[in-house]
């Protein structure tokens, strides 16, 4: 239902931490977590130190976006950066949802960091028994 493989995430990391941060039009990966739970799908982002109003979610058609910005901690002029290790900047995934997804109904939850989609399953989509009629008793003709 969901893209489970992402052969270039370390990659990513690793350029990441040469390029610098995201930016709106080339934002960084966020990692993911994605599993069913009963007749929902649900999916936990990392991106610990994001307000929640830095937080963007979108849904076109199938296409699921999720947008954060981390942006750096108010400077005060007599503190003086001596490490920074925090990636900053702009932080993207987009997952392709299958048909099966109910789009209309997606909850977003954002605690300690992580932010939570449940998916529910469609209807139309969960498994249901075809009852069987009892017939009308008439003999099918075959011309001859």
């Amino acid at each position: 239902m969901l893209m489970r493989t992402d052969p270039f995430r370390e990659l990513d990391r690793m350029a990441q931490q040469l390029t610098g941060p995201g930016t709106w039009s080339k934002p960084s990966v966020m990692p993911m977590d994605a599993y069913r739970e009963g007749d929902e799908y649900v999916v936990a982002f990392d991106i610990p130190g994001v307000t929640a109003d830095a937080l963007d979610i979108d849904v076109e058609r199938n296409m699921l976006t999720v947008k954060a910005e981390r942006r750096p901690t108010a400077e005060v002029d007599n503190v003086k950066m001596e490490l920074s290790e925090r990636p900053l900047g702009v932080f993207s995934r987009q997952i392709v949802l299958a048909d099966t997804l109910d789009t209309e109904r997606i909850q977003a939850d954002y605690d300690a960091g992580v932010l939570t989609l449940r998916i529910p399953i469609a209807e139309r989509a969960k498994p249901r028994k075809v009852s069987i009629g009892a017939g009308s008793g008439r003999k099918k003709m075959i011309p001859g």
